[in-house]
């Protein structure tokens, strides 16, 4: 069994790829729907409500993610505050279900779709890192379209980031992302 690590900025296309590798009989770990799990805990939301306040939690006891956000955003020290939290959760979900998935033993590829390349849960348990890349205005574009949100904030997240030569720089994989879905899908079908 294989775990490769799927990881790019945001609007690389790096979910396009997994699912692509889906389709391909892969099984795929979503980083991003485990951290919105995770967030459903009532510890992870005591220990997010105590460093940025109450008012990133709903009436309801559930996560403002807007409000949170808006504030991680606009200074990275709060980003890293933000992922600080939730990694260790996260790691640990991860690395359960890949545990559960070679009991199973079904599957020949177990992916990683993971935004942020960590040590401990992404880059300590996968064989192979395979980044995903796109030119920015590219990227731009499509989280634009995808999410509705202004120039100026896709533009905000993307200097949160690792820039793609800091992704680059972990890889075992380039892949670049500015064409059609078509030439997405020979190229990760080349590399498999």
């Amino acid at each position: 069994m294989k775990i490769i690590g799927v990881t790019g900025g945001i609007g690389s296309g790096k979910s396009t790829v997994s699912k692509i590798l889906s389709s391909l009989g892969a099984k795929i770990i979503d980083a991003d729907a485990i951290a919105h799990k995770v967030t459903e805990d009532s510890n992870v939301l005591t220990e997010l409500s105590e460093k940025f306040g109450a008012s990133i939690i709903t009436a309801e006891r559930k996560l403002d993610r807007e409000r949170l956000a808006s504030i991680v955003f606009e200074d990275t020290k709060e980003l890293k505050e933000l992922n600080n939290i939730t990694h260790k959760y996260v790691a640990k979900k991860i690395i359960k279900e890949i545990e559960d998935i070679k009991a199973i033993g079904k599957n020949k590829i177990i992916v990683l779709d993971v935004p942020i390349p960590v040590k401990h849960g992404f880059l300590d348990v996968v064989d192979e890192v395979w980044v995903v890349v796109a030119e920015e205005q590219t990227r731009i574009k499509r989280v634009m379209k995808r999410s509705n949100v202004s120039y100026e904030e896709v533009q905000k997240r993307i200097k949160s980031q690792m820039s793609n030569d800091e992704y680059i720089k972990i890889s075992d994989r380039v892949i670049e992302n500015n064409e059609g879905l078509l030439e997405l899908r020979r190229h990760i079908e080349s590399l498999i």
